[in-house]
């Protein structure tokens, strides 16, 4: 079996991070051929392919006609990891509510390996960018882009953060997207004074956003939620204000019924 040794990882199965390669491109490319694949991948056809029928056999990938998509198990893995997650079974209910007192689309969010995952989103009655919403629903986000990513990086340490931008960069979606450190270390400090984000039409012209941090008792980051709309809705200084509070309150809500939950397990553990 062929091993790949990393200085972090001293025995990384190749083939492995191969087919997860092969997963990741299917979903990118929204299915493809062996040919497709394999020239993307930079692979041979015959590689390519014998990793697709591995794939197919163990269930993960299924052909449609000439081409291979990822089949519909893959549901059943996402619907577990979202269904374990406290945050999400605790904090769905609250991102509805708070869509549809704002009336557009807000989002809850984890960070995993420095990049933002939307594990829930809700739209509200004048939302729009529905087409955006639900490519974005299946990508994983930089940080330094969308305002439910910057406040979690607000509530990192340093250090973590500092990785993370090593790591992923700063790259730019618009014009107005953070892509120096200083700006970025900057704008954490003004969040973690404020309580709350701002995604100023950072990640697609003319949507702004508003985001805060979902934390535990004792401090750590364990999220965040943001609404986004159309930046209108956020120039005037009162609705501005009224969306901050709404925000801030909802991810307030949410960190109380999660850490109480936390804590009411801990007691029950302590008496068994």
């Amino acid at each position: 079996m062929t091993t790949e040794d990393t200085p972090s990882d001293p025995r990384t199965l190749t083939t492995v991070l191969n087919a997860i390669d092969i997963i990741r491109t299917l979903m990118q490319l929204d299915g493809a051929g062996v040919t497709e694949l394999a020239d993307h991948l930079d692979e041979s056809k015959s590689t390519t392919y014998t990793y697709l029928k591995s794939l197919e056999q163990g269930g993960l990938v299924r052909k449609d006609g000439k081409e291979y998509q990822l089949s519909y198990d893959m549901l059943i893995f996402g619907e577990y990891v979202r269904n374990q997650s406290l945050l999400y079974t605790i904090g769905k209910s609250e991102i509805d509510s708070l869509a549809a007192e704002t009336g557009q689309y807000a989002h809850l969010v984890v960070e995993e390996n420095g990049r933002g995952h939307n594990l829930y989103k809700s739209k509200g009655e004048q939302a729009v960018g529905d087409d955006y919403q639900m490519a974005k629903f299946q990508q994983r986000d930089y940080l330094h882009i969308t305002a439910s990513g910057k406040a979690i990086l607000a509530y990192l340490p340093r250090e973590r953060v500092e990785t993370i931008t090593d790591h992923h960069g700063l790259p730019a979606r618009t014009e107005h997207t953070i892509t120096s450190k200083d700006r970025l270390f900057e704008e954490i400090a003004d969040i973690r004074e404020q309580g709350y984000s701002h995604n100023n039409e950072e990640e697609i012209e003319g949507f702004q956003a508003i985001g805060a941090p979902i934390r535990s008792r004792d401090g750590i980051v364990r999220g965040s939620l943001s609404v986004s709309g159309p930046k209108s809705m956020f120039e005037d200084d009162s609705a501005y204000q009224k969306i901050s509070d709404l925000v801030t309150k909802t991810a307030n809500v949410i960190e109380v019924n999660v850490n109480m939950h936390r804590r009411s397990s801990e007691i029950i553990n302590e008496g068994t």
